[in-house]
């Protein structure tokens, strides 16, 4: 039987599950399928924090979006078209997001009356009117993948794991995924447990197979590849991409990267990126504690490499200290906040954008510190490079602030050329700097940057103290004298304000919108598709978005008084806007949720235009 393919612009799937159901691997599979076929794309993981939640319960479950297309795409997507439902306990997280007429492809084998019980259903919403506004696939995964391996030597709970590999293969039949380098990543992954390799493969192929030749799919769909602009691209996460970018900055530094980190979600990802590339002169130590690994990094820094730590928002508190060292040693530090849900412990998987006021003010004494905030998870990459330059150019402390969302969520990046990569290498103090010429000033400082020099110990003639009292300026003794105290504080204060950013950039098309939405952050994409989606409507309305959080470009208040009305959204209760309101005696609009997870579009639009509707 020819079965119909129809042709979709775009298609957002979900796989959702126990967490341990394999539903982040089966997802990084199909967007890895994805991503080689071409399409543009964008994904959302969702799992608890726990490493192994209850089996069968609405704590435990996991979940992995992808929004891939045959055109631009800027978010994860608002709500599935498709849901893939391991047990019943996926089914009831996830039906809230479904909209009407939506597919929802049930593992049957799952909905037994214990399964049932757990989370509260008192019938099998599979056998009855429940689920009559969707489009129901009952598929028996787990029964299917067992029979498909009853013949190799495995133990059934070994077969009953595989069933991913089976919804894998089905979902990759139905939307024409290639899949030779699935077949190729099981063999790797299990290559030293061949008869595992063998059944998920098998496994994988009997769910392609099954869609292939059972009545229950009449139609497969195809979503044509994306017309990206012409370079090579590759699928990446955000946490990859700094990982990428740190590199790549220690490598146009010419200076040896060092990360002092202790593991955190939802930053660990980082220190395990880096620890896979010591040709590269990387050097990773995993630290007993937050504070010794910003302790460590902050040595480096002293011995004349480019010294980082990473973190989530807890970690950002104990580092403190060592940050306000950094501020009064003038060394260059990237501190890397990956945000998640706090306060406290909070939600470690969940996203937010909650430490922005700590970034800016958490320390004792006048201690500013520039930070820098990604807008996408390829971006990351570009922001650790730009971090790296102010702090080496600057001799500071940067906080890179990234969050859960950007870390975990991948899309499509085009590989920069080298060539193109800025040169922010500096050059070590040599020789006394004094009108003696024989006398060395560690805090004389650069009359362009304010920066001092950067001097690496056991160069000869030019020993000097460093320290966390403060320092007289130019000579770098001790000192108490309130003047001079007075003026290191300004000088700190005015190198940060000094550093060069450039201008904050508008995308106001008809230069006639009265309305601006300005963003940080991850907020970028769905921002920008709201936007999208306003202006397609008729609206009018203007977008921008800070890189760039302390110092602000120069023109930022220019660019809010230009317009009647500015809206920002954030995944906090407002701190940017409590800064620009102070700064800038512009009554910014806020507009926050902290509900763990990103923005979506539709919600976005609609604020934006009972904003318009009320100018």
């Amino acid at each position: 039987m020819t079965k119909q393919v129809q042709q979709l612009d775009r298609v957002i799937i979900r796989f959702a599950g126990d967490s341990g159901d394999g539903m982040q691997l089966t997802g990084d599979r199909f967007t890895a399928e994805t991503a080689e076929f071409g399409n543009d794309l964008s994904t959302l993981p969702n799992f608890p924090a726990e490493i192994r939640a209850p089996a069968g319960t609405l704590p435990g479950v996991s979940s992995f979006q992808l929004h891939f297309a045959d055109h631009d795409i800027l978010t994860p997507g608002d709500a599935p078209n498709v849901l893939v439902a391991m047990n019943p306990a996926a089914l009831k997280a996830n039906l809230g997001d479904l909209p009407r007429g939506a597919d929802i492809i049930a593992n049957i084998d799952e909905f037994t009356k214990r399964n049932l019980q757990k989370v509260g259903y008192d019938a099998n919403p599979l056998e009855n009117d429940a689920l009559a506004e969707w489009r129901v696939h009952p598929v028996a995964l787990t029964s299917l993948t067992v029979k498909a391996l009853e013949n190799f030597e495995i133990s059934k709970k070994d077969a009953e794991r595989a069933k991913n590999m089976f919804a894998l293969g089905l979902l990759s039949w139905l939307y024409h995924r290639p899949v030779e380098a699935t077949v190729k990543f099981l063999e790797s992954k299990f290559a030293k447990k061949p008869d595992i390799a063998k059944a998920n493969i098998a496994a994988f192929n009997a769910g392609w197979n099954y869609g292939e030749t059972t009545e229950a799919f009449s139609v497969s769909y195809e979503i044509k590849p994306a017309k990206l602009a012409p370079g090579v691209y590759r699928n990446i996460a955000g946490n990859q991409a700094l990982a990428y970018g740190l590199i790549a900055a220690s490598v146009q530094a010419k200076l040896p990267l060092f990360l002092g980190s202790y593991p955190i979600t939802p930053a660990s990802d980082i220190l395990h990126e880096l620890s896979k590339h010591k040709r590269f002169d990387v050097r990773t130590f995993q630290a007993e504690d937050e504070i010794a690994g910003v302790g460590a990094a902050l040595g480096a820094s002293f011995g004349g490499a480019l010294g980082v730590t990473t973190t989530s928002g807890p970690g950002v508190a104990l580092k403190a200290e060592t940050v306000g060292l950094a501020v009064m040693t003038e060394l260059p530090l990237i501190l890397v906040d990956v945000q998640r849900a706090g306060p406290s412990t909070g939600m470690p998987t969940k996203t937010e954008q909650t430490d922005l006021l700590m970034a800016m003010f958490g320390r004792n004494g006048e201690s500013p510190v520039p930070i820098v905030a990604p807008s996408t998870p390829s971006d990351c990459f570009h922001a650790a490079i730009e971090a790296a330059r102010i702090a080496l150019k600057y001799r500071t402390p940067v906080m890179l602030l990234s969050d859960g969302y950007l870390a975990n969520g991948s899309e499509p990046w085009k590989l920069p050329e080298i060539d193109d990569l800025p040169d922010i290498s500096v050059d070590f103090a040599t020789e006394p700097n004094g009108e003696d010429g024989k006398t060395f000033l560690p805090y004389k400082r650069d009359p362009e940057t304010l920066a001092r020099p950067w001097a690496v110990p056991g160069t000869p003639g030019i020993e000097h103290r460093i320290g966390g009292i403060e320092k007289a300026d130019g000579s770098g003794n001790i000192s108490y004298d309130p003047n001079n105290h007075d003026l290191m504080v300004r000088l700190r204060q005015a190198k940060v304000d000094g550093i060069d950013v450039p201008d904050l950039e508008v995308d106001d098309p008809a230069g006639d919108a009265r309305v601006l939405v300005l963003g940080w952050g991850s907020t970028y994409g769905p921002i920008a598709a709201a936007v999208r989606r306003v202006r397609k409507a008729g609206g009018k309305v203007a977008q921008a978005h800070l890189r760039h959080l302390n110092p602000l470009p120069a023109n930022t208040g220019d660019v809010l008084r230009a317009y009647d009305k500015v809206l920002l959204p954030e995944i906090n209760l407002g701190q940017l806007a409590l800064l620009l309101r102070a700064r800038f005696l512009v009554d910014v609009i806020s507009y926050n949720r902290v509900r763990g997870l990103p923005f979506k579009a539709e919600e976005l639009a609609g604020v934006i235009q009972d904003v318009i509707d009320s100018d």
